[in-house]
């Protein structure tokens, strides 16, 4: 049985499926009132137990983000709402699961990061906030290790607008992301920033060549960052707009768009890309192929390669909004967001071949 989450309109309109994204990460919530971050105890990728750490109780502090460990051995975060004005807050657990809420945002500041933090080579935090600063189109963040946040920029739409993804800190010691909103022709943009503060816009996506990345980039062996657009492209499909793209910018900041996606082959790619072993781009599509979405692997020349498409209830997985990573034994292993057993969704293991083992089916107890 196939299972299809959203609606063929809501596919190709950028407002109502970024809305989805959010309603559907608040059903956890409002169905359990408690967010919790569990550690995978004693056990491998396809480990069983798990400990509950920490909970966040009502009002939510709603952790989006994943966690990092950072060199003092303790783990940092975010939480998208919560605090002291409900803008969010940055956090630290040490191993037992004791939080210390080290920042709340307060608006002027930035609010509702989305994103996670990355530690930077001098040893600070860095990250972004969705929302806030000057203009209320987000920021850019550091944090030192007592929790004293400085904000490095607040974006002002022209340079972009509403940054979903975090940071990554490129070999040139730079820091770059992406914007959802903003530049020129208010698609979003790709920026580079310094420890300081100073920042250059390097790309202005214009829907010919991508759309919107909600995702944030990486750093290919070859040097280049590579990522992806949730939306746009040349082919319209239903006559509105395209499903997303795959991007390689060099550091100059030349972009050059690698794939259009066009919906048989998968849409709108919510996550960041990984390179595999083999050298290889992988990632997932949150929609499209059978109409739930796909695994692909794209190639250093920008050939892309459908690995699975998911077919939903009740067996396999359907709509990841998440990434792949691959673990020590080569495989790939991920989640989606619906499908399974109970349509809660599934953690699955992928091979290189593309053969996809639904590992866990959720559900609610």
């Amino acid at each position: 049985m196939t299972t299809r989450n959203v609606s063929q309109s809501a596919l190709f309109n950028p407002s109502l499926l970024l809305a989805f994204g959010r309603i559907r990460k608040c059903r956890g919530l409002f169905a359990a009132l408690v967010i919790t971050v569990t550690a995978l105890v004693g056990a491998s990728a396809h480990g069983q137990q798990y400990q509950v750490l920490h909970t966040f109780l009502l009002p939510p502090g709603y952790p989006y983000a994943a966690l990092i460990q950072g060199s003092d051995g303790n783990f940092y975060g975010t939480t998208q709402y919560g605090g002291a004005t409900n803008g969010g807050t940055v956090f630290r657990m040490d191993s037992a699961g004791t939080v210390t809420t080290l920042h709340f945002f307060v608006g002027s500041d930035g609010r509702n990061p989305q994103a996670g933090l990355i530690q930077g080579a001098d040893g600070n935090f860095y990250g972004t906030t969705s929302y806030g600063g000057a203009t209320d189109s987000g920021t850019v963040f550091k944090m030192d290790s007592a929790g004293t946040v400085t904000t490095l920029h607040s974006f002002v739409d022209s340079d972009g607008a509403n940054p979903f993804a975090g940071l990554i800190q490129g070999t040139d010691g730079d820091f770059y992301g992406t914007t959802y909103y903003g530049g020129i022709a208010h698609q979003g943009t790709v920026f580079k920033i310094d420890s300081s503060g100073a920042i250059t816009t390097l790309h202005f996506f214009t829907g010919s060549d991508g759309a919107n990345p909600v995702a944030g980039l990486i750093e290919g062996r070859d040097g280049n960052f590579y990522g992806t657009t949730l939306l746009g492209g040349p082919t319209p499909l239903g006559g509105e707009v395209a499903a997303g793209a795959i991007f390689k910018m060099d550091s100059a900041g030349t972009v050059t768009t690698l794939h259009f996606f066009v919906g048989s082959d998968g849409a709108n790619p919510y996550a960041a890309l990984i390179q595999g072993s083999d050298g290889n781009f992988y990632g997932t599509t949150f929609q499209g192929g059978a109409g739930n979405g796909t695994v692909f692997k794209m190639d250093s020349a920008g050939t892309v390669t459908t690995l699975h498409f998911f077919a939903g209830q009740p067996l396999d997985g359907a709509n990841p909004y998440a990434g792949v990573i691959q673990g020590s034994d080569g495989s790939f292993y991920g989640t989606a967001s619906y499908g399974g057993a109970t349509n809660n969704g599934v953690v699955f293991k992928m091979d290189s071949a593309g053969t996809a083992t639904t590992l866990h089916s959720f559900a609610v107890s």
